[in-house]
């Protein structure tokens, strides 16, 4: 089996950059003697949609920032994104993957470099979405260590990620007494009416639609999402009488 014809299927913009260029490496110290011509050969565009392909080689590398931030590479991390890839690739792909990611893990990536180019050829939704998968890897163990939220923080902000949208997500998974505001992207003293309007307004940013195109574990993960900004809206509803 050709790994670099598998990998390469549905990918546009993530086999040029710095992507692109991990991806070769491994492709000439993995797989395929002409895998490595071919990935760096594959056409660098910009302003079509992202695809599926491009989404998943960006969360691997993204995840192993990640995941290496605090030092050390946990089986639970491990697994949560070799669910994912079950989920949405199947069994025999999501061990091709594993192995990409493995190989990822020991490589020293360019965190800068790499979410700018995310940020650039990449849809603001599926962005979002990205970063939401993040904060999954750091909390499968339980509990997001001080050095991971750095590492997200600092991906998110490459990405062109507002500070409050990085806020929304991170309130998702870190909670405290201002989580629900925070997910809705206002302060305790907004008024009603400005309530009703952000939830809206949110109800529309993070819509499962919009991610789609990116494949049933993702839209899954979105409607979570989704449901999490539901939640928020009703909580604070409750607190305040509202009908």
């Amino acid at each position: 089996m050709s790994y670099g014809k598998w990998i390469g299927g549905g990918l546009g913009w993530a086999f040029g950059g710095p992507i692109g260029g991990l991806i070769g490496f491994m492709f000439g110290s993995m797989f395929d003697g002409g895998s490595k011509s071919q990935s760096q050969g594959h056409p660098y565009t910009k302003g079509e949609q992202t695809r599926s392909g491009d989404f998943s080689m960006s969360l691997l590398v993204l995840s192993a920032a990640v995941m290496k931030a605090d030092g050390v590479v946990k089986k639970s991390e491990l697994d949560y994104v070799r669910k994912f890839f079950i989920t949405n690739f199947g069994v025999d792909k999501s061990n091709q993957h594993m192995l990409v990611l493995r190989e990822l893990l020991k490589k020293d990536i360019n965190v800068q470099d790499v979410s700018h180019q995310i940020g650039q050829y990449m849809d603001y939704s599926s962005r979002l979405q990205l970063l939401h998968y993040l904060f999954g890897i750091a909390m499968s163990d339980g509990q997001v260590d001080a050095t991971e939220i750095q590492m997200i923080q600092m991906i998110a902000g490459f990405m062109r990620i507002s500070s409050s949208d990085y806020n929304s997500v991170k309130a998702m998974f870190v909670k405290d007494t201002g989580s629900a505001y925070q997910i809705l992207e206002i302060s305790p003293n907004a008024t009603d009416e400005e309530l009703k309007k952000a939830y809206k307004k949110m109800a529309i940013k993070y819509h499962p639609d919009k991610v789609s195109h990116l494949g049933e574990d993702v839209f899954k993960a979105a409607e979570d999402k989704f449901q999490e900004l539901n939640s928020a809206y009703e909580e604070i509803k409750k607190q305040r009488g509202i009908k």
